[in-house]
């Protein structure tokens, strides 16, 4: 039997004009929902009198450029969504250029490190660019360190500030009330996280999901209402004041004449205690990476993403999941505390207003967009949105527009996060035959 076909003008004709039809049909209503949202939000302004009376003014130019661009922007989005869809079938990158990329990538990593090693010898005199590469290295150490909570244990955690705030106040307090050095109180800051972090995982063991993220949600608050009102501890909100820097060695790093520099023999500058912070939290944030990748290669690490993938396969496979999920809070959270213990010492002074929820959010995102399990994406989603901030830092109106603008283009091109793949930590090294016996086809 012949098979029947329609015609080319039939076939073709009706859904181009369709299309079109389409795409302004949605676009007029993106507009006249636009006009309705906007009409009391930017047509029409009201504003209190001198003497009390409700006066208003309209701004109709304005409200008419914002309904176009809504227009012309859905018509945008929707030829765009039609030009993706049929391309979908086909990949947009050549296998050639993937695996070019993918060379690449293998030396992205270690130029990174190497850049980061030479940023005080290169910016030595522009102490602003050295401060902000203290503040990206803080991010990236946090953001590593909720990582394994999140990335590898696949725990979603919305309090994460809450250890990074118990860092800071126990190095603060252990410093200021015992006179206890840096290099004392930095392994007890990360112990004390780590003791808050199996408190927190002791009442979530039976969540997940929502109710995880409420709880932690609501565990970082505490934390911070704590430090709010415990006043003869905390300092409350006037907070924690001459919290010492540290030494080097037991060396200040002073003008005086027990100083570093006097000793060196070199002009004293302010400028040195600056770099040598920043060595500091390199330090500590390769420290994180080095414990992270390891962790991941021993049972514990494998047993954190069994435990992210399917917590009842987890169970059958003879897996505690008790011990699986404290151990991936207490080591976030002792990373969370070593980063809490290094602002204290960098900023010397504290607050409760320094661990808000914005923090948590943040690194979050980091976490999110970079990719969550990947070391090097989460690097590089710090420095993109600490160093976005500062570079839009001029534009106080359209800074947080434009910012969250680019998460939400980033999450619709690349849901997995700038660096969504990642290696499995055990796999075989060569290819291995089934039997036939072993499979229901009868074939290996």
């Amino acid at each position: 039997m012949p098979a029947i076909t329609t015609p080319p003008s039939r076939r073709d004709k009706p859904a181009a004009v369709h299309g079109v039809a389409f795409i302004l049909k949605k676009a007029t209503l993106s507009a006249l929902v636009a006009l309705v949202l906007f009409s009391l939000m930017i047509g029409v302004r009201t504003e209190a009198g001198p003497t009390g009376q409700l006066i208003f003014w309209t701004r109709f130019g304005d409200l008419a450029m914002m309904v176009a661009a809504v227009f012309g922007g859905s018509i945008l989005v929707e030829l765009l969504r039609q030009a993706i869809a049929k391309r979908r079938g086909a990949p947009l990158i050549s296998e050639q250029a993937q695996a070019k990329f993918t060379g690449l990538g293998r030396f992205l990593g270690p130029a990174l490190l190497v850049f980061t090693f030479l940023v005080p010898v290169l910016f030595y005199d522009q102490r602003y660019i050295l401060d902000l590469g203290i503040l990206v290295l803080t991010y990236v150490m946090l953001g590593w360190g909720l990582n394994i909570v999140v990335g590898l244990a696949g725990l979603l955690d919305l309090g994460y500030v809450a250890f990074y705030a118990v860092g800071a106040y126990s190095y603060a307090l252990l410093a200021t009330t015992f006179g206890l050095s840096f290099w004392i109180c930095l392994p007890l800051a990360g112990i004390l996280a780590a003791f808050w972090g199996m408190l927190l995982g002791f009442p979530v063991l039976r969540l997940k999901g929502d109710y995880l993220a409420i709880v932690t949600l609501a565990f970082g608050e505490i934390i911070r209402l704590v430090l709010l009102n415990w006043q003869h501890v905390t300092g409350g909100p006037n907070g924690i004041s001459g919290v010492p820097r540290p030494s080097f060695f037991g060396i200040p790093l002073t003008p005086a004449d027990d100083g570093l520099a006097a000793r060196l023999g070199i002009e004293f500058s302010s400028t040195h205690r600056v770099v040598f912070l920043f060595y500091i939290i390199l330090a500590l944030a390769l420290l994180t990476n080095w414990v992270t990748i390891r962790l991941r290669r021993l049972p514990i690490g494998r047993a954190w993403e069994a435990l992210r993938e399917d917590e009842i396969a987890c169970r059958s496979l003879g897996i505690n999941t008790t011990k699986t999920k404290l151990t991936a809070f207490a080591t976030g959270a002792m990373f969370g505390g070593f980063a809490g213990a290094f602002f204290a010492t960098r900023q010397g002074f504290i607050s409760p207003e320094s661990f808000t929820f914005q923090e948590s959010a943040l690194v979050l995102a980091i976490v999110v967009l970079g990719g969550m399990g990947s070391q090097l994406g989460i690097a590089l989603a710090a420095l993109a949105m600490i160093g976005g901030f500062e570079l839009f830092r001029g534009f106080e109106e359209f800074r947080m527009l434009v910012f969250g603008a680019a998460m939400v283009l980033l999450m619709i091109w690349r849901p997995r996060g700038l660096v969504g793949h990642r290696e499995p930590s055990i796999f075989l090294q060569t290819k291995t035959a089934i039997s036939s016996s072993l499979v229901k086809e009868g074939h290996g």
